[in-house]
C-alpha cells in the first residue's frame, strides 16, 4: 500500500484512476460484455440466422422480455419455473419473470389473435434470455437465443422442415455431419413402448424425465431412479431393452416420413435416430430432436425442439398444432470459434472515409468535408 507522502507525488490523473479502480464494479455474474470485436461475431451470427430463416420463408417477430410467472409455472418444467427463472414481485404485487424461454410467449401471442392470423405461420426470433444457472464454458445466465416455429400444420413433413432448417444452418456455416449432427425421436413412440410395459398413464411423464436423464447419471443410479419413481425392476430392464434397439424408429410412421422427407431435401446425412432424445419440457407431444457437437471440446447439446400441439390451449387459445426449436448462441459460437469459422476483430471503423485535420486552421473545412 502506498503511503501518503508517495501518493502526494503521483500525478492527479493517476490518483483519480487509482480511486476508480478501487471502486470498480464488476459485471453481474453470468453476463457478458460485448466489445466491438465480440459484437462483430454476434452480428455475423444474427445475419446467418436471418439468412437461413428467411430462405425457408420465416418472418421475424419478438415478444416482451418480462412475462407473468404464471405463464411458465404451468407450461415449462418445474425446475425451469422454480429454480432457474429470474422472478420478482413488482410494485403492483404481481410476480414477473425475465423470460427463460420464448415458446410460452409465442403460444400466448398466437392465442390472443388466433382468429385473425392466417395459417400456417412461419415465425423466427433472436433475442436475450435469462436463466439462473452455474456459469461454465458454453453456458451463462444471460444468453441470446434463436427461436423458430411452424404453427398450424400437423404433419411429419412440417417436422422435417424444422430439422432441415438446422441442417441448412450447419451447412451454411461450414459444419460437416462429422462435426455436428441432429438426433431425432418420437415421444409418441416412446409412450407406446411404455404402455406396452404396463406403465400407467399418470406415470409416463415422470418416465420421460427419467429416460431424458439416462446419459446424465451412472447406470446404477439411473436404474435406481427408475424404481424410485414407481417402476418395477422388470419394467426398468424392459425400458433399457427398447431404448437400446437401433431399429425401433421403424415402428413410428412419423419418423419414417420425417427421414424420407429429409432425404428428399438432401440433408439426411446430418440426422440420426436416438431413442434417448426426449427433451425435458412436458409440452412436447411428438417428434423431438437435439443437435450435438460431435468433435469439439463442448460435447453438449447445441439446440433442441420438437412438436408441441397442446400449448396453445394451455394458455387460453384453441388447440393448434406447432413445431419448433431454440438454439442458444454460446455453445454454437464456441464450436465455430474452435474450428476457425467465427469471424473476429472487424474493421477499426465502419466508416468508409477518413477525413484528417492537418492543423487547427483546417478544422472548419475538415468538418465540412466530413459532413
Amino acid at each position: 500500500m502506498l503511503n501518503v507522502k508517495v501518493c502526494a507525488k503521483i500525478h492527479p490523473i493517476l490518483q483519480l484512476e487509482m480511486i476508480i479502480m478501487k471502486k470498480m464494479i464488476n459485471p453481474v455474474k453470468g453476463t457478458r460484455d460485448y466489445y466491438p470485436e465480440e459484437m462483430t461475431a454476434r452480428t455475423w451470427l444474427y445475419d446467418k440466422l436471418r439468412e437461413v430463416s428467411e430462405s425457408f420463408g420465416y418472418q421475424e417477430y419478438e415478444g416482451p422480455i418480462l412475462e407473468s410467472l404464471d405463464l411458465y409455472a404451468a407450461k415449462s418444467s418445474e425446475e425451469l419455473a422454480k429454480e432457474q427463472a429470474y422472478s420478482f414481485m413488482d410494485r403492483g404485487g404481481d410476480w414477473i419473470t425475465m423470460r427463460p424461454e420464448l415458446t410460452p410467449t409465442l403460444a400466448r401471442m398466437i392465442a390472443q389473435r388466433q382468429g385473425q392470423l392466417v395459417y400456417p405461420l412461419r415465425w423466427w426470433s433472436w433475442g436475450p434470455f435469462w436463466r439462473y444457472e452455474k456459469p461454465q464454458k458454453g453456458r451463462t445466465r444471460e444468453f441470446f437465443q434463436w427461436n423458430i416455429d411452424l404453427i398450424g400444420v400437423d404433419t411429419p413433413e412440417a417436422d422435417a422442415e424444422m430439422v432441415a432448417i438446422v441442417a441448412e444452418l450447419f451447412r451454411s456455416v461450414g459444419l460437416t455431419p462429422q462435426e455436428a449432427a441432429i438426433f431425432i425421436n418420437d415421444r409418441a413412440l416412446t409412450n407406446t413402448q411404455l404402455e406396452k410395459l404396463g406403465v400407467a398413464s399418470g406415470l409416463r411423464q415422470a418416465c420421460l424425465t427419467w429416460i431424458d436423464r439416462r446419459d446424465k447419471l451412472a447406470p446404477e443410479a439411473w436404474e435406481e431412479y427408475g424404481q424410485e419413481i414407481g417402476l418395477s425392476a422388470a419394467q426398468v430392464e424392459s425400458t433399457k431393452t427398447f431404448l437400446d434397439n437401433p431399429n425401433l424408429w421403424q415402428e413410428s410412421q412419423t419418423l419414417q416420413r420425417v427421414l424420407a422427407s429429409l432425404e428428399a431435401m438432401g440433408v439426411k446425412e446430418y440426422v440420426r435416430y436416438d431413442s434417448g432424445v426426449i427433451r425435458g419440457l412436458p409440452y412436447y407431444t411428438g417428434l423431438v430432436f437435439e443437435a450435438f457437437d460431435l468433435s469439439g471440446s463442448v460435447r453438449r447439446s447445441i439446440l433442441g425442439g420438437g412438436r408441441y400441439n397442446n400449448l396453445m390451449a394451455a394458455v387460453g387459445g384453441d388447440p393448434t398444432p406447432a413445431v419448433g426449436f431454440a438454439m442458444g448462441d454460446l455453445v454454437f459460437s464456441v464450436m465455430l470459434k474452435e474450428r476457425g469459422l467465427l469471424p473476429s476483430g472487424g474493421d477499426a471503423s465502419p466508416a468508409s472515409v477518413l477525413v484528417t485535420v492537418f492543423d487547427e486552421a483546417c478544422m472548419p473545412a475538415s468538418l465540412t468535408l466530413a459532413a
